[in-house]
């Protein structure tokens, strides 16, 4: 079985406490280790800055986890979100596991899949846009890596506050033409032939059949309130979700 999540959000609590949400998450991963051919992290797994010899506090049950997932031979592949754009190489040489700045077209089980975390596509959100150039920009890295890690993560830790709230709230779907990672899979489909496009980010478990009639626009969701994940079997790509009672999926279309 193939397995996609994003979008855990540790460091940040909602209906339960990041370190709540955490250990779930461990339990999770003991769930699915067993038949796991793979898993693909599709970001926002935390905020992270690749310090170069101080590690992020907190997390340690999750990263362990990881670190003994791959020292059984479970393939992990992680494409950073916004939040933890800033992964540099850490997870490369501490777990071996591959690190994507940007979506990419895979073959797996005989499907093709498109998959990234999906901030910045699609149309409008010019302004987070023109952030992302600025965040991703190599001085504006190198001058936040002279901040002493005391306050560079305390700076954005307010950061992420400022924007999320103090208490985030549920995400609401109004309606499927109006998402902008549905019009990007759209508009996508014209130039790629793709299965399924899978997305993060939205924080949304959505399933959408594309108006080309054979390719899948997904979104995972997350593990702030929905505790979503998709499992793949070689033939169908199934929304699951774990401990939750918000086991809705958006959109129609699904196998």
């Amino acid at each position: 079985m193939i397995y996609f999540a994003s979008d855990f959000h540790l460091g940040i609590n909602a209906d339960r406490t990041s370190r709540e949400r955490e250990r779930q998450l461990v339990r999770w991963l003991d769930q699915i280790k067993e038949d796991a051919e793979a898993i693909y992290l599709l970001g926002d797994l935390f905020f992270w800055f690749d310090y170069k010899r101080v590690v992020p506090k907190g997390y340690v049950r999750f990263l362990g986890k990881l670190a003994e997932l791959r020292d059984r031979g479970v393939p992990i592949y992680f494409f950073i979100g916004n939040h933890d754009m800033w992964m540099f190489d850490y997870f490369e040489k501490e777990f071996d596991i591959p690190i994507y700045r940007e979506s990419q077209v895979i073959n797996i089980k005989g499907k093709t899949f498109f998959i990234g975390h999906g901030d910045g596509k699609g149309p409008a959100d010019y302004g987070y846009k023109r952030l992302k150039k600025i965040f991703a920009n190599p001085l504006c890295q190198w001058l936040f890596a002279r901040l002493h890690p005391n306050f560079g993560l305390w700076l954005a830790e307010k950061w992420i506050l400022a924007s999320k709230g103090e208490q985030p709230q549920p995400p609401t779907f109004t309606h499927i033409k109006k998402e902008w990672l549905y019009q990007y899979a759209t508009q996508k489909s014209q130039e790629i032939e793709a299965d399924y496009f899978i997305f993060g980010h939205r924080h949304l478990p959505i399933h959408q059949l594309l108006p080309n009639g054979k390719s899948h626009y997904i979104n995972l969701g997350d593990w702030l309130f929905h505790n979503s994940y998709l499992a793949f079997d070689g033939q169908m790509a199934r929304h699951l979700f774990f401990e939750s009672d918000r086991a809705v999926v958006y959109g129609k279309g699904n196998d």
